[in-house]
Parts: C-alpha cells; sequence; structure tokens
C-alpha cells in the first residue's frame, strides 16, 4: 500500500499493546480508525486518545469470538467508512500448562478468541474489500493477522497457545495464496511476535465468565507457565511501539512475514530441518539447558 491517508484501518485488541500503537500509527497517517476491543473501559481511554490526535473514530466493544459480534462491526464499519483498506485482526489471549491438563473450557476460550476470532475478521472484511477493489481499480487493502513465534515453535507448557496460533499462520499463508488468485489490489501479511511488552499474560481478566471452570485451580504447570511468561514479556526489549511499526511498514512493501525478533528464525530454522529430516524434536532448552533442568525440576517436584 502506497496510501493511508483518508482510508480506514480496523484493529480488534485495539485498547492496548499492539493494537493500541497501530491506532496510533494509523491516527498519524490520516486514516479513519475502527477501535474494536473487549474491554470497555480500556476501549473508552483508547479511543479518546486517538479521537485527540485528530483522527475520526468507531469504538466498539466486540467479543471476537461471536460471530454475529464480527459480522455486526463489518456493518458499523461500512455504514460509517466505507469498506476499510487495512485490517488488523490482532486481538489474543495467552494460556499455557502441560497440554493434557487445559480443560475443555480452556480450549473453547483460547480457539474461539485466537482462531475463530482471525477466522470471523477474514470472513467478515474480506469479501467487503474485494468488492471495493472490483468497484475502483485505485483502491488499496491489507489484512494483517497477529499470530506469534508460537505458531512457528511449539515451546513445551503451552500447548494450547501453541495450537492456536499454528493455525493462525495456516490460516494467514492460506489467505495470502488465495488472494494472489483472485486480485492483485489487496495483500496479506502475518505478524509473528516474540516476548514483547504488552499484556497478553493478564488476558484472564477478560475471560468470559461462561468460559470459566468455577472453583478450579489452576495446576502446578500452569502457575509455573504464567510467572515465565510474565518474566519473558515483561522483560522484553523490542516495545508495542516498534512492533506496530514493523506492521505499517510489512503493509507499505507488501511484505508478507513479520518478526519483532528475526534472531529466534534460527530456533525455527531448527524446527523445519527436524521435520524434513525425521530427527525427532530438538530440546527447545539446548542453548540454556539451566533453564530446562529448572522447568524439569519445578514440574517433578512433589508436595
Amino acid at each position: 500500500m502506497k496510501h493511508f491517508a483518508k482510508t480506514t484501518a480496523v484493529i480488534t485488541g485495539a485498547a492496548s499493546g499492539f493494537g493500541l500503537e497501530t491506532s496510533r500509527i494509523a491516527a498519524r497517517r490520516g486514516m479513519n480508525v475502527v477501535m474494536a476491543d473487549v474491554q470497555q473501559d480500556a476501549l473508552d481511554r483508547a479511543a479518546a486518545e486517538i479521537e485527540a490526535m485528530g483522527a475520526s473514530v468507531l469504538p466498539y466493544r466486540l467479543d471476537v469470538s461471536k460471530a454475529a459480534e464480527v459480522e455486526a462491526l463489518g456493518a458499523a464499519t461500512l455504514a460509517r467508512f466505507g469498506a476499510p483498506s487495512i485490517v488488523f485482526n490482532n486481538a489474543g489471549v495467552g494460556a499455557g500448562g502441560l497440554i493434557w491438563e487445559n480443560t475443555v473450557a480452556d480450549w473453547d476460550w483460547v480457539i474461539g478468541v485466537n482462531v475463530m476470532g482471525v477466522a470471523h475478521g477474514i470472513r467478515v472484511f474480506t469479501p467487503m474489500m474485494l468488492a471495493a477493489a472490483a468497484k475502483d481499480p485505485a483502491y488499496e487493502g491489507h489484512i494483517t493477522n497477529t499470530a506469534s513465534m508460537a505458531g512457528l515453535l511449539n515451546a513445551p507448557n503451552m500447548g494450547v497457545y501453541n495450537a492456536t496460533k499454528s493455525a493462525v499462520v495456516a490460516m494467514s499463508e492460506t489467505l495470502y495464496q488465495d488472494l494472489k488468485l483472485v486480485t492483485d489490489q489487496i495483500g496479506a501479511s502475518l505478524l509473528c511476535p516474540f516476548f514483547v511488552p504488552t499484556g497478553i499474560t493478564q488476558s484472564q481478566r477478560n475471560r468470559p465468565a461462561e468460559m470459566t471452570d468455577t472453583g478450579r485451580q489452576l495446576t502446578r504447570s500452569q502457575l509455573i507457565g504464567q510467572a515465565m511468561s510474565d518474566k519473558a514479556v515483561s522483560s522484553g526489549k523490542v516495545s508495542a511501539a516498534e512492533v506496530a511499526q514493523f506492521v505499517f511498514d510489512a503493509v507499505a512493501e507488501r511484505r508478507f512475514y513479520v518478526y519483532s525478533h528475526p534472531r529466534s528464525l534460527a530456533s525455527v530454522q531448527v524446527r523445519l530441518e527436524d521435520i524434513v529430516t525425521s530427527r525427532n524434536p530438538t530440546d527447545p532448552f539446548a542453548h540454556k539447558p539451566e533453564l530446562g533442568d529448572k522447568l524439569r525440576a519445578q514440574l517433578r517436584a512433589t508436595g
């Protein structure tokens, strides 16, 4: 994409993290901004900030896992601004622990947000953008989906999250190829951040009551996973603002893969070599064995 001013960006998870930083860049570039988020108070604050920057803003309280709500967001966007030029399917939640210890409610919640949230965004907005492209040869569009390095690697004690982010990688690569079959006017990108200071580790605060196991205590592995994620995310050296800029750069360049930490691709290469050589999965802690030893000791401890 070459032109941003006077076009529209739709951003889910817009009240914090990558979503809020992307909203700020969109506003600075003269775009209308549709800000969707499940947390109303945070959304109100974020929308007020973006409006104060001079942008036209449509704030929308949204649970991306609900098909009807995403469809209503699409209708509201079309009515207010017309077809968007950028759609950033960014909303996501985190969950950890040994994969057999996750409950049905855990799976339903994380798949609903991380997988179906992206699926609904693609399903609702892509036809709208294709229609705009068919009407206007000058129209440019782009869809970016947030996955994670967890979608390219399968670290232990993160099974539910890994599964959903792997699905987002597959969906996004397919979207890219499918769009190439039918249009040259709409591109796609895949964001795979690593450890970046955002609120992802605190996503339980927005977990719906119907997706919660009443009275259930977190298991040892889940508590350990939470502590490890909190530490890794909070100590990240790449900011959410930098990642948002990486996203806009990729959109401008029609570049598909977007990484916050390109050095981590060495681990992806090892995994791919495991696959093509039929080698058993490499120890993810081979470069820092003390971390693996600590995790094993914690999980095997009794009492």
